[in-house]
């Protein structure tokens, strides 16, 4: 193999590497069996929520993952896998997730969130979670909740007093 061949495989690791210690999370799925209008439709779908989805050779993937840190991802790095990078934690799982369901031959491996390896059942549950500004409108919604409640509450006092 010559020099370039080397350098080349180098730059594709260490370009995966840093996909996968940059983002938040990083999903592997298996499309075998998905025509290629269904991958365009997929590929649409994680496009709009800022997904990055790529298809690696897994040796080289093998050799990223390992190189990070990860190396319990190497087991799921067989068959023809993509990769759906994405800084935010819950968007690729879910994305994809919603896509599996109607495109059975769609399969998630497993991936690492928020710095952990995750296993295929662990992805289907981040895949119900809401996505980062429905999860702060939640949270926003608790912290109005009490003051909500005791505003009224002293409506309601004071109502009773004028009475």
């Amino acid at each position: 193999m010559n020099q370039s061949v080397i350098d080349a495989k180098k730059v594709v690791v260490e370009e995966i590497q840093s996909k996968i210690a940059s983002s938040s999370s990083t999903v592997v799925v298996e499309y075998r069996g998905l025509s290629v209008a269904q991958l365009t439709t997929l590929r649409r779908k994680l496009r709009a929520e800022n997904i990055e989805f790529k298809v690696y050779k897994n040796s080289m993937s093998q050799r990223a993952a390992e190189a990070v840190g990860y190396g319990d991802l190497v087991p799921s790095l067989t068959g023809p896998n993509a990769m759906a990078f994405s800084n935010d934690a819950v968007a690729p799982a879910r994305v994809l997730a919603e896509f599996a369901k109607k495109n059975k031959a769609l399969i998630m491996k497993s991936g690492i969130v928020e710095g952990k390896v995750v296993d295929a059942a662990g992805l289907s549950t981040i895949a119900t979670l809401p996505n980062r500004d429905g999860m702060i409108s939640m949270l926003l919604g608790m912290f109005q909740s009490p003051v909500r409640n005791f505003a009224y509450a002293i409506s309601q006092i004071a109502e009773k007093k004028e009475q």
